[in-house]
């Protein structure tokens, strides 16, 4: 995905298998439903009961898997990782899963998040003479579980979880074993199926329809799930947990044929496309959605308010990775690479274009530029999520509160930056009861720290950039 086109990123998703003779075939299949979690770097690791192998690259999927280095995997169990580099870096090195071998058997680490007091935690580590092999904050785990002791693997990693802070979604595997974690928070997604006699892990509930596995339920904030011969189980290892699942996963992240905490994705987006004509209340001819994640909002708002819904935004499927860092010049026309307005849509036209959200306003202000360039008469931009004002710690790039645009306009100073003739941002009540709207979760059940600035664990000075912390003291 260009990081020109869509504003955020999210860093990773992770997916796992235990029982299958085809183990590795099906993580590759899994890891391909995930692919919107991150395209520079994939991995598979592949135990057989005596020994761990694995393959990583940099790229998608399909540019570092073969059918015939799939088949070369051969095992019962595996975990698999797509990346979006934000904590760490880039680098072969630090593409997932991580492997790590001892005398006393291998480690496989699969991870999905941040780890807000990694930086802490190597510091104490390398004084007790740890030797990092990565600069990713997810290789502190192995080591933490590495001088847990030498008891039972469970234990070692149920000691290890309860020393870290932030959001994490962890796959842990050993030759004989995979054990799932979620942070106390549960802020990332994370499901188990069955497939067969097969047991399946994946961040998105989506990877379990490519495999054809039957979603079970979502791992609970603070469990660790331990899958063995003995089958599944499940123990705690933090009593003190309290929900907040990332709501940027229901606006933006996920597919929308996923579903988080029984929540689809789609519909979630379109209740929120609902809200935001009701809200808007904006006179218009045409409604057009920004591709993807912001159709099922676009089609909401267009239920709601009448105006007929129109693809006036074609997205071009075919541009490759080439693109993903390009000169400054070919940056300049990035927009138009990825998306290419329908002229016969929208000249003429009072257009409201309806996106998920504003980060730093550059692809705001070209989407409005091309519209108008194409004839659209008006350009009113409705968003379906509040204005992200506060910088992300647990696994987003948005780290800084300098990158983000309304941290720093007024919604009025930010509608002439981008040329609009009207703004609309979606309530933080509108969006938090679309998403939510049985409660099922309530308020306290999502994080919107990226709104209101509330983070819900302590944020570790290391982790912030100097000039938030001079704004947060």
């Amino acid at each position: 995905m260009l990081t020109e086109i869509r504003g955020l990123n999210e860093e990773c998703g992770v997916f796992g298998v235990w029982g299958h003779e085809d183990a590795s075939q099906i993580t590759y299949y899994g890891l391909q439903s995930l692919q919107h979690r991150g395209q520079e770097g994939a991995g598979v690791v592949v135990t057989d009961g005596k020994q761990i192998r694995g393959l990583k690259g940099e790229g998608l999927v399909t540019e570092i898997f073969t059918q015939e280095k799939i088949r070369e995997l051969s095992g019962f169990g595996a975990i698999g990782h797509v990346r979006y580099t934000t904590a760490g870096g880039g680098g072969y090195e630090n593409v997932q899963p991580l492997l790590f071998h001892s005398q006393t058997g291998s480690l496989a680490l699969a991870h999905n998040g941040n780890l807000i007091n990694a930086t802490a935690l190597k510091h104490q580590l390398e004084a007790q003479g740890s030797i990092f092999q990565t600069t990713s904050d997810t290789e502190v785990l192995a080591h933490l579980i590495r001088r847990s002791g030498f008891g039972e693997m469970k234990d070692r990693v149920k000691n290890a979880l309860s020393m870290l802070k932030g959001a994490y979604a962890f796959l842990v595997m050993t030759e004989n074993e995979l054990m799932v974690a979620l942070d106390p928070n549960g802020m990332r997604p994370l499901s188990i199926g069955q497939l067969g006699d097969a047991y399946v892990v994946a961040s998105e509930t989506c990877a379990f329809d490519i495999v054809g596995a039957q979603f079970l339920r979502d791992i609970e904030p603070g469990e660790l799930v331990i899958i063995n011969k003995d089958g599944l189980h499940s123990e705690r290892f933090s009593l003190a947990t309290n929900q907040a699942i990332c709501t940027m996963e229901y606006v933006y992240f996920s597919r929308p044929d996923s579903d988080i905490h029984k929540i689809n994705v789609h519909s979630a987006r379109k209740r929120m496309g609902i809200q935001l004509a009701k809200e808007a209340k904006i006179e218009a001819d045409v409604v057009t959605g920004v591709p993807d994640s912001s159709i099922s909002a676009a089609i909401g708002y267009a239920e709601e308010s009448g105006i007929p819904y129109e693809m006036g935004l074609i997205k071009n499927r075919y541009v490759g990775r080439t693109f993903i860092q390009p000169s400054q010049a070919l940056r300049e026309q990035g927009v138009k690479m990825k998306l290419s307005p329908v002229r016969g849509v929208i000249e003429g036209k009072r257009v409201v274009m309806v996106d998920d959200s504003i980060v730093r306003g550059t692809t705001s202000k070209r989407i409005v530029k091309m519209l108008k360039d194409a004839g659209a008469k008006e350009v009113h931009v409705c968003i379906s999520s509040p204005p992200i004002k506060n910088p992300c710690y647990y696994g987003i790039d948005t780290s800084t509160q300098e990158e983000l645009i309304m941290s720093r306009y007024t919604e009025e100073e930010l509608r002439d930056e981008i040329g609009a003739d009207s703004l609309t941002f979606l309530s933080l009540d509108g969006m938090v009861e679309a998403i939510d709207h049985e409660k099922q979760n309530g308020q306290c059940g999502q994080c919107l720290a990226c709104f209101t600035g509330q983070y819900p664990t302590e944020i570790y000075p290391d982790t912030m950039h100097p000039r938030d912390k001079e704004i947060m003291c």
